[in-house]
């Protein structure tokens, strides 16, 4: 795993089967998918889709 579990809460959020975490990320500030948030920023890798197209 690349984030040390010792020094990060890792937690894998699935949005098209946890549609009610939608809401969540996007408080989060996550704009598209595939997307990680490290420290309550958002960091995208690249763009799968964008999380509008989610709902």
């Amino acid at each position: 795993m690349v984030l040390d579990p010792a020094q990060y809460a890792v937690e894998v959020v699935h949005l098209g089967e946890s549609p009610n975490r939608i809401a969540e990320a996007e408080i989060a500030g996550v704009e598209s998918v595939p997307a990680l948030v490290i420290d309550d920023q958002p960091f995208h890798i690249n763009f799968g889709a964008a999380i509008a197209a989610l709902k």
